[in-house]
């Protein structure tokens, strides 16, 4: 029986090659895409979820008041983990670590072998907390002396070129103007793609307080706190009971410590809070690609629906007669779902062609590495997709075919096709819909990210190159370095600072102007002589940092968003008590972008601080290339046996936007292919009315009709529903693109503009589709068609 069926279907498919194709070619389209799509998904959702104790493993949070609400923040007190593991029964295992961007370019050198890395300072469990894989070595010892070192198979392979004798080796690391030799105690399997963290050596957290000279338990500190609780522990509970723990260890807390436990796994997908609510994260790409998958398929499935009830009337008379014969409507419904099916399996095979085919494209724009290699999971995932199409595809038509009467259709009275023509229309006008929303939002984005790129945030950050202080010029400090590289030709200016100027965390600062201690969150900036110039920044008011004061170590300067934050009328020259010490306000620079246009600008203070850990270089325009030139080779000269390894500033900037660069290039894409899909259906309907009306043009030509009013006649029922569309899109566009722009701090303002030209480009296209089958039918010879009557 279900071999019989298979043959029937097989049948059906070869001998209506046109439909078939039409079919195949959107099915495969839409699967393709939403195999993309469910790729990038899955490897979004497994972040992070390799760990052993994945359920129970969490990051110490912690809730901070400050003067306009509450900021989330993940640092802690450098003793708080050793601390927890003894004070708190629900606590298994508990450590600490540095943060992964403070050192991620430390020279590791061992004999003549010399190579860069970024690592971290972790507590002895670090490795029985995380479920990071050892080549060598044990997870509950590598850790446990403070001149050890754990390396990653990469960094072996570099430094000893085997992996399996890297261990008891001696390693020389320095960064900054720290300098150590540790012994090799474990070796790290390379981290795995879906690791938030990914670090090439970890050195334990008592090497670092020794360095630091951390004894006792500050209650403050930017430390990571990372700990696994036992089973059955009360999470709630638990967070309160660390809170007090923290308020009584708080000399003059004014309000109590807020601390609680964010599941690990969940920070890289809901890493945003906002008033100390979790807001989201990147989870909101994994729901939206999530949309735009189900809505390509729907579109595909719409095609499937629309060109199978366009041949009803091709297949009638043989539903009549297989009812006639005995069929009942159950096994009409299995016959026509199992033809279904066959088209989407058929389908599914073209699409893994296209997705191999695509996939390294694809990973480049995604940046990721993914693969299509077949895992139970996967394969059961493709499969439910697949069936989930052909099911959605092949219903709608299967119960229409079944159920017309088959006296009705054998005598030759075929069933009103009005049901069945308002069914497809608003499938049509459903399918468009969704591609006008595409459209519009394609070119929303592409605004947005134009205007991103071109807004002024407020420093000068083209042609401006930086690099780490490393070597001679962390070692021996910076003004002889700094005073030699401006007598390069083609140096506008040099200076240094800690850190980085886009990205670095802000922290909760005190201040006593106001008759009371008030906390503020600033974003604090220790820069050397020159920096303020260097990067083009405008004083509002007052000076910068100059050599011809003495006194400017002890002074301050602030920017506009913090001196209203403060409330300090005419600032410069007012004296105040801030964070314990009091400081000389001596200027006001004006408001610049430190983050993203995700983010209003916050209040951020500069000090003077000759020890810097990096360097940064104005050059002039035009002479980019001549003057990294004479920088690398003089770089060479003066820190000899270190290379000069650079980034530009402007770059650091446009990284801020790599999420939404890489949403507009796959929202493109998809769009493309989502009214490629639905043209494809519209392509397929106006061949099939042109076909069923064929007489009727002929007639009508021989009558006198004119090729227009005949395009008219076959064109115009479509180019309706596909205009209902357009009004319908327009303002569900408008909706949902001023949502997603309300992300944004900074961000455009919708025009009508934009509508309309993505409420055009959609008829365009559709008169285009529409054209070729409607001229073609209107311009067939009548004589050629009446004779085949």
């Amino acid at each position: 029986m279900i071999k019989n069926y298979l043959k029937i279907a097989w049948r059906q498919l070869t001998k209506n090659k046109r439909f078939t194709t039409l079919n195949l070619a959107g099915l495969s389209t839409g699967l393709a895409c939403t195999l993309l799509i469910y790729l990038w998904i899955h490897d979004e959702l497994s972040f992070d979820r390799f760990h052993q104790h994945d359920q129970h493993l969490f990051q110490v949070m912690e809730n901070k008041p400050h003067e306009k609400g509450i900021v989330t923040s993940g640092e802690t007190p450098a003793m708080l983990a050793e601390t927890l593991v003894t004070t708190m029964p629900e606590v298994a295992y508990a450590t600490v670590s540095t943060h992964p961007s403070w050192f991620p370019k430390a020279i590791m050198a061992a004999g003549k072998q010399r190579s860069k890395a970024g690592g971290i300072f972790a507590g002895k469990d670090y490795l029985r907390v995380f479920s990071y894989p050892l080549l060598q070595g044990n997870a509950q010892q590598v850790l446990q002396d403070k001149n050890g070192i754990v390396i990653s198979e990469k960094l072996a392979q570099a430094l000893f070129h085997n992996a399996a004798s890297a261990v008891g080796k001696t390693i020389s690391w320095q960064f900054d103007i720290i300098k150590k030799s540790s012994i090799v105690t474990g070796v790290l399997k390379n981290m795995p793609a879906n690791s938030s963290v990914h670090v090439d050596f970890i050195l334990p957290f008592d090497a670092f307080k020794d360095i630091m000279n951390i004894t006792q338990m500050d209650p403050q500190g930017p430390f990571l706190t990372y700990l696994v609780t036992k089973d059955g522990a009360n999470i709630p509970a638990f967070n309160a009971k660390l809170s007090r723990y923290m308020t009584s260890i708080t000399p003059g807390a004014s309000t109590p410590r807020q601390l609680f436990l964010q599941r690990y796994s969940n920070n890289y997908l809901y890493g945003d809070f906002e008033n100390g609510v979790s807001t989201g994260g990147r989870i909101s790409y994994v729901k939206l690609f999530s949309l735009i998958a189900l809505f390509i398929l729907l579109i595909a499935g719409i095609n499937f629906v629309n060109l199978s009830t366009a041949r009803a009337s091709d297949r009638m008379r043989e539903m009549g007669i297989r009812k006639a014969i005995g069929a009942n409507r159950a096994i009409l419904i299995f016959q026509h779902l199992g033809e279904s099916m066959l088209m989407t399996f058929l389908a599914l095979l073209i699409a893994l062609l296209l997705v191999t085919l695509l996939l390294p494209q694809f990973n480049l724009i995604t940046g990721k590495t993914l693969s299509l290699t077949p895992t139970p999971g996967m394969v059961l995932s493709i499969l439910s997709i697949t069936f989930f199409t052909g099911l959605l595809a092949g219903s709608y038509p299967a119960f229409y075919l079944s159920g017309f009467n088959p006296l009705t259709v054998l005598k030759g009275k075929l069933p009103s096709a009005t049901g069945q023509l308002l069914a497809r229309k608003g499938l049509v006008v459903f399918q468009f819909t969704l591609s006008v929303l595409f459209m519009v939002a394609v070119i929303t984005i592409y605004r947005q990210i134009a205007y991103i790129q071109s807004k002024n945030p407020g420093y000068d950050k083209d042609n401006v190159v930086y690099f780490d202080a490393e070597g001679k010029v962390a070692k021996e400090g910076m003004p002889a370095f700094l005073a030699a590289v401006k007598k390069i030709p083609g140096v506008v200016n040099a200076s240094g600072m800690v850190g980085n100027l886009l990205g670095a965390p802000s922290m909760g600062y005190t201040w006593k102007g106001r008759g009371i201690d008030e906390t503020i969150i600033y974003r604090p900036v220790q820069v050397n002589y020159d920096m303020i110039e260097t990067l083009g920044l405008e004083m509002a008011a007052g000076r910068s940092f100059s050599r011809r004061f003495g006194t400017d170590r002890s002074n301050i300067i602030f920017n506009e968003t913090a001196i209203k934050a403060m409330g300090i009328a005419d600032p410069v020259g007012k004296v105040i008590s801030f964070n314990g010490i009091t400081t000389t306000i001596i200027g006001v620079v004006k408001d610049f972008h430190f983050q993203s246009l995700h983010e209003t600008i916050k209040p951020q203070f500069f000090t003077l601080d000759f020890h810097n850990s990096t360097v940064m270089i104005k050059i002039k325009a035009g002479q980019t290339k001549a003057v990294l030139d004479k920088l690398a080779a003089f770089y060479q000269s003066y820190n000899p046996g270190f290379t000069f390894d650079y980034k530009f500033l402007d770059e650091d900037y446009q990284a801020q936007y790599i999420a939404e660069n890489r949403v507009a290039a796959l929202s493109r894409y998809f769009t493309g292919l989502a009214v490629l899909i639905s043209c494809l259906g519209l392509f397929g309907l106006a061949m099939f009315t042109a076909e069923n009306k064929r007489k009727e043009v002929s007639i009508r030509k021989v009558l006198g009709a004119t090729v227009t009013n005949i395009v008219i006649m076959l064109s115009k029922e479509l180019l309706r529903a596909v205009l209902l569309a357009v009004l319908i899109g327009l303002p569900l566009a408008w909706y949902c693109m001023d949502r997603w722009l309300n992300s944004f701090a900074w961000r455009i303002q919708l025009e009508p503009g934009e509508f309309l030209l993505g409420g055009g480009a959609i008829l365009g296209i559709t008169i285009l589709t529409v054209s070729y089958q409607t001229i073609r039918a209107a311009t067939e010879n009548p004589v050629k068609s009446l004779k085949m009557e």
